[in-house]
């Protein structure tokens, strides 16, 4: 059996007066390791990504009433949470990673590629 030897690089990205949905997806793409010719998708590339200046994403006032669902299991369990309410209670950091999170695949590896993100506000 050869190992492959994948070389991991650092990624830091400026956030400002960009997209939310332009930024993620390009994250994405560089913690898949997608942006590499050795590019395994049943492989980890050993990226990380490090987001500055989150806070100055360029974020129209009709995206900040979209809203977060979250289902606890139970009748009346539903709960929503407007995106403004959501970064006025813990910071952009999570809707960056709620942004990420959905535009990676459902499978084994999302958490692990979620540990190669880091954001800075």
């Amino acid at each position: 059996m050869t190992e492959s030897k994948t070389s991991s690089k650092e990624y830091i990205l400026d956030a400002a007066g960009q997209k939310l949905g332009r930024i993620a997806s390009e994250t994405a793409m560089i913690l898949r390791g997608k942006n590499t010719p050795a590019f395994k998708p049943n492989a980890i590339s050993g990226n990380t990504v490090k987001i500055v200046n989150a806070a100055q994403i360029d974020l129209a006032p009709v995206k900040m009433e979209k809203g977060y669902k979250r289902y606890s299991g139970y009748p009346g369990g539903q709960k929503v949470e407007k995106r403004g309410k959501l970064i006025a209670r813990k910071g952009f950091k999570d809707v960056f990673e709620k942004a990420v999170y959905g535009m990676l695949p459902a499978n084994r590896l999302r958490k692990r590629l979620m540990k190669n993100l880091t954001i800075e506000e």
